[in-house]
């Protein structure tokens, strides 16, 4: 299933799909951010099961201060990556945890490692993006299903070609990762969770706080930790 906000290019890359590999796509046209997105997901879903829920549209269309937009472009931005994203894993991980596997792969980026100036809400809805997967991961792991969080630096994306040709700044072609290969490394790396730094090893942190190895341990011990407090089995 294919779900997008336009319809227009959704069609063509369904027909790309049924052309090179003899896959039929089912298409839905779903603006994200809005309040009821959800119900429209699982509307077009319907009875159809789902073995790999993908999340990656999470842009921030507006590259400004917090104060100097109007308050609802940032509830439609919280919406679509914080919300909309956390009923769809919710709903589909309860259909996965029935079924004992699955996958849950949400396309993160490196601003939910910290706040910053014209990014307020984008990095707060991907740092709970991150911990979101990080406690997915830790519940859902003994029920055959895999968690990962794709922590990305700058890709290839018509969003963010839009954003920097709007703010006049050239592209950084050179430094742009591949739309090819973000999902082909995330397919690799969706049952090493929760979490994978892009072009980054597992135990080097490179441009995070720590590295993917260390935030696993972390959420382990945190798992322990908390199965004790809540008596959790």
């Amino acid at each position: 299933m294919l779900i997008a906000r336009r319809q227009g290019p959704l069609d063509e890359l369904a027909a790309h799909i049924l052309d090179e590999f003899g896959v039929t796509c089912v298409t839905a046209a779903i603006d994200l951010s809005d309040a009821d997105a959800e119900q429209e997901v699982q509307a077009a879903v319907a009875d159809r099961e789902v073995g790999l829920y993908v999340s990656n549209a999470g842009a921030d269309a507006n590259g400004s201060r917090f104060l100097d937009v109007d308050v609802e472009a940032w509830r439609e931005l919280v919406t679509r990556n914080v919300l909309t994203t956390m009923f769809s894993c919710h709903h589909f991980g309860r259909s996965m945890r029935a079924r004992g596997h699955g996958g849950l792969l949400l396309v993160n980026s490196g601003a939910c490692y910290g706040g910053g100036s014209f990014m307020a809400c984008y990095t707060a809805s991907k740092a709970f993006e991150l911990n979101l997967a990080e406690s997915l991961w830790s519940e859902l792991r003994p029920h055959g299903v895999d968690v990962l969080t794709m922590v990305l630096g700058m890709t290839d994306t018509p969003a963010f070609r839009k954003l920097l040709a709007e703010k006049g700044r050239t592209i950084p072609e050179e430094m742009l990762a591949s739309p090819v290969d973000v999902a082909t490394v995330g397919l690799a790396r969706l049952a090493h969770g929760p979490v994978y730094n892009w072009d980054q090893d597992d135990d080097v942190a490179g441009f995070a706080p720590a590295s993917a190895s260390q935030r696993r341990e972390r959420v382990l011990a945190l798992d322990a930790a908390s199965a004790h407090v809540f008596g959790a089995g």
